[in-house]
């Protein structure tokens, strides 16, 4: 089980007025606009990455069928395989997110 330290929770900040930057994306235009639609509504609703994570997840599994993952975080590493043409990561701000689907 991964846990922070409640410092750590604090370091993560959204700002509304950052806008949300297309890093590298693997799906239709539409798909992604609904990624960058839910994310920014995602990080309206909250600051913590973990619930962050779960709206945009479960959103995605709703309109695009199971099995989605989502990470949210300013420093990670990745290294994912996922099914063509569901991949996106994106920014907003220090904050990044990845959505991406598996079989």
């Amino acid at each position: 089980m991964f846990r922070y330290s409640r410092s750590q929770q604090q370091e993560q900040t959204f700002s509304p007025e950052e806008r949300l930057e297309v890093l590298s994306t693997k799906m239709s235009r539409n798909m992604e606009q609904d990624a960058l639609d839910v994310a920014s509504r995602a990080l309206q609703r909250s600051r913590e990455p973990r619930e962050i994570a779960q709206y945009i997840k479960k959103e995605f599994d709703e309109k695009y069928e199971p099995n989605w993952h989502c990470i949210v975080g300013n420093h990670f590493g990745s290294y994912v395989t996922h099914i063509e043409n569901n991949f996106i990561y994106f920014s907003q701000g220090r904050t990044a997110i990845l959505l991406f689907k598996t079989s």
